[in-house]
């Protein structure tokens, strides 16, 4: 079975007890927007592991001396770096299913004199070109 980390399971007095806080400092990380739980039907707070852990995260940045402000930010600064990370392993994945390899890929020169990728045994299409047929005159 494998563990959910997103799962909102904790009640705010277990979330407290698991990051070593008192229940009033979770509701004003909540209310600074500094860590914020799932609501339970009844307005109820819920706290996932990653929000115990992100807890525990404040918690040692604060007593390196870093100011609430200062976490908000580089949590912030730490989510955007991770939803980067994810674009740019999708991306690779993508152009890794796209790229060909580099000796099957064949270039030509187009009809506009650009260059055009070919698949091996494809040749370039010529230009459309009006047929002239020309026909000898008879003696008049």
């Amino acid at each position: 079975m494998e563990i959910n980390f997103d799962q909102p399971i904790f009640v705010i007095s277990v979330a407290a007890e698991l990051a070593d806080m008192h229940p009033q400092t979770l509701r004003q990380y909540d209310r600074l927007g500094i860590v914020s739980p799932s609501r339970a039907p009844g307005k109820s707070r819920r706290y996932s592991q990653r929000d115990v852990n992100r807890l525990r995260e404040v918690q040692r940045l604060s007593h390196e001396g870093v100011s609430l402000e200062g976490i908000k930010r580089i949590l912030e600064l730490e989510n955007q770096v991770a939803a980067l990370q994810h674009r740019v392993a999708e991306l690779t994945d993508e152009l890794a299913r796209r790229r060909q390899p580099l000796d099957s890929r064949i270039f030509a020169a187009g009809t506009a004199g650009d260059v055009v990728s070919l698949a091996r045994g494809q040749r370039p299409r010529p230009r459309s070109q009006a047929v002239v047929v020309w026909r000898p005159r008879g003696d008049v």
